[in-house]
């Protein structure tokens, strides 16, 4: 069986760009999305639970930037399926050595990419164009009692949107700043 990923390492432990690599020719392309097998060890073997669409209409949008406390902590598989988007992860691991770091990646429907992000990560994305649509795989349910946000405009992060923000969801735009003394998220 050959492998029909690509895994690229980022600077953050954890956070993965994972390139698909699709079978094509004269009528299309076939390629696989998730395959447990190879990717098992990106998701510690934890099946996936969940899978959500959203589709974002307004060039500019930021969605999130969104995580689960533990026990419901989740890793986030993220792919465009149309558009595209400044995907991004923050670290937000007590103890970690990239703690508030982030990273970024564009995603689009003609990459064949997709960002892993592990449990205690924030993420969120910018659509980039009009129409932006993104499929997410989870490996924990939505669990309202253990979600929680973190401002995408926070200065403490500095995250370089590629366009001017343009919309927050009244949810998105109440997520607090990082607080003095926040020490993370105890995994």
């Amino acid at each position: 069986m050959s492998a029909r990923f690509r895994k690229h390492a980022t600077e953050i432990a954890g956070i993965v760009s994972v390139e698909r690599l699709p079978i094509g020719d004269e009528r299309g392309f076939f390629e696989r999305v998730y395959c447990a097998g190879e990717l098992e060890s990106l998701t510690g073997g934890r099946p996936i639970v969940q899978i959500n669409r959203t589709l974002t209409h307004r060039k500019g949008t930021v969605r999130g930037l969104h995580f689960q406390y533990p026990p419901d902590a989740e890793i986030k598989l993220v792919s465009c399926l149309r558009g595209e988007v400044l995907d991004v992860a923050v670290d937000l691991r007590a103890g970690s050595p990239t703690f508030l770091r982030w990273h970024a990646e564009r995603l689009s429907a003609l990459e064949h990419r997709m960002l892993i992000i592990p449990e205690g990560c924030a993420h969120g994305f910018q659509t980039l164009v009009d129409d932006s649509e993104l499929l997410y795989l989870h490996t924990a349910a939505h669990a309202p009692a253990a979600e929680a946000g973190v401002h995408p405009e926070d200065p403490a992060l500095a995250i370089r949107w590629l366009l001017p923000v343009a919309e927050l969801s009244s949810r998105d735009a109440g997520h607090p700043w990082i607080a003095k003394g926040f020490q993370g998220v105890s995994l």
